[in-house]
């Protein structure tokens, strides 16, 4: 049986690589790269929806410790879940709207810390 704090650390190390993953496309987009420019593209993109599993994996793991996963899911769970699908369609933005890289460098953060403070403080 998996401990709750492994599936605290697996959700942990999948939302530092998901920033890092989110970091490089958006840092080499503003820095006037490309889709065709960018020979780690296919590798980040796959790393990226990788760690969000493990997110997910995590995540859920931890709801089950919690004794959360039986019954309606609380609205807090929701929001992360819809911030963590905003968060993975993020990866595509930077390439296909360039312009958008300086508003995603600023909401990208603000979305990782709107979930922390979902998670830590359990709002609703």
């Amino acid at each position: 049986m998996i401990s709750f704090a492994v599936y605290r650390l697996l959700h942990f190390i999948g939302i530092v690589i998901v920033f890092l993953a989110l970091g490089g496309s958006i840092l080499h987009v503003v820095n006037g790269g490309t889709k065709e420019t960018n020979r780690w593209r296919k590798p980040v993109a796959a790393l990226h929806g990788i760690s969000l599993f493990v997110i997910l994996l995590g995540g859920f793991g931890m709801m089950a410790r919690m004794g959360i996963v039986h019954g309606m899911l609380p609205g807090w769970i929701w929001a992360k879940l819809v911030i963590w699908l905003l968060l993975g369609a993020a990866i595509a933005l930077p390439y296909r709207v360039p312009q958008s890289v300086k508003p995603l460098a600023l909401l990208v953060p603000l979305l990782g810390s709107l979930a922390a403070y979902f998670g830590i403080f359990k709002p609703f």
